[in-house]
């Protein structure tokens, strides 16, 4: 639910009513679902680089290009698209907002990922795509600006999804500790484990703090929120990866098999360490954040 809730927010945080009234009732109940459209095959990181090109002819745009990654890409029913409208950089770029089965607007292969899978991953093609010029978020130029934002929301999403991750994890290295013997009494007794159950458990609780403290950052319109954000991203991901790991290690041998869940955990959360922006570019933010402020 994370790419749907951040694109629905930003269709209403910068849609006019029009907009607000056409697509955020469906999305808000899980009806439709909705696509975040930024990453290029040539600029992940560097998202300011992208090159899908919409150019004006009177009341529409002319999509070409093409976005990989897509979550959701081919299932969802509405795409919100970074797209450049004018010169190189950031302020060229504009926001416009798709639907499934615009004359040309295509699809590529399923990918096969580590994990994720419950939810499709695939290329989203522009061919000459006509979109309505009504279809735009804001302004002109204001493309970037509105991706960035949607992206604050989106870190503490993906967050979030670790801490649960995390929490069950925790619960089942547990349950594994307290029924599973070895040298004639269960793993519980060994003081080594107590230690490592204990520190999965502290970093649960820090990560899950830090995330809270970015969400009412968020939620109050801080100065400061963007980079609480990056932050709460980049430490409850690094941590929570940690802690699904270590669970699965002590799980020893059953760990590695798909009949225990902890495994499913390990896969499907390594990804948030990339998503909605790397953990080093994390790293970058908060950094230049300190070094400018």
């Amino acid at each position: 639910l994370s790419h749907p809730s951040m694109c629905v927010w930003m269709i209403d945080t910068f849609g006019n009513e029009e907009q607000r009234r056409r697509f955020c009732p469906s999305l808000c109940s899980m009806e439709k679902f909705a696509s975040y459209c930024l990453t290029e095959p040539g600029s992940g990181s560097d998202a300011a680089s992208l090159l899908t090109s919409a150019q004006r002819k009177g009341d529409t745009y002319v999509l070409n290009g093409s976005k990989a990654f897509i979550s959701g890409g081919g299932d969802t029913d509405v795409y919100v698209v970074m797209c450049r409208t004018g010169g190189p950089g950031p302020k060229g770029i504009s926001c416009l907002v798709l639907e499934k089965g615009m004359p040309g607007l295509s699809f590529g292969k399923k990918e096969k990922k580590v994990g994720w899978n419950s939810q499709p991953t695939r290329a989203v093609i522009f061919e000459d795509c006509v979109v309505p010029v009504g279809n735009r978020l804001g302004a002109e130029g204001q493309g970037f600006n509105i991706a960035m934002q949607g992206l604050n929301g989106g870190r503490i999403n993906i967050a979030s999804c670790s801490l649960g991750a995390a929490h069950a994890s925790v619960l089942l290295a547990q349950e594994h500790l307290t029924v599973r013997k070895q040298f004639g009494e269960p793993l519980a007794n060994n003081q080594y484990l107590q230690f490592r159950l204990a520190e999965m458990a502290t970093r649960l609780v820090a990560a899950r703090l830090m995330v809270r403290n970015a969400a009412r950052a968020l939620q109050d319109g801080r100065e400061d929120a963007a980079v609480l954000c990056s932050m709460a991203k980049l430490f409850a991901t690094d941590e929570c990866f940690g802690i699904c790991n270590q669970a699965l290690q002590m799980h020893g041998g059953y760990g590695y098999l798909k009949d225990y869940a902890v495994q499913q955990f390990v896969r499907d959360i390594r990804v948030h360490q990339i998503l909605e922006g790397t953990n080093e570019v994390m790293r970058m933010i908060v950094a230049r954040n300190l070094l400018q402020g």
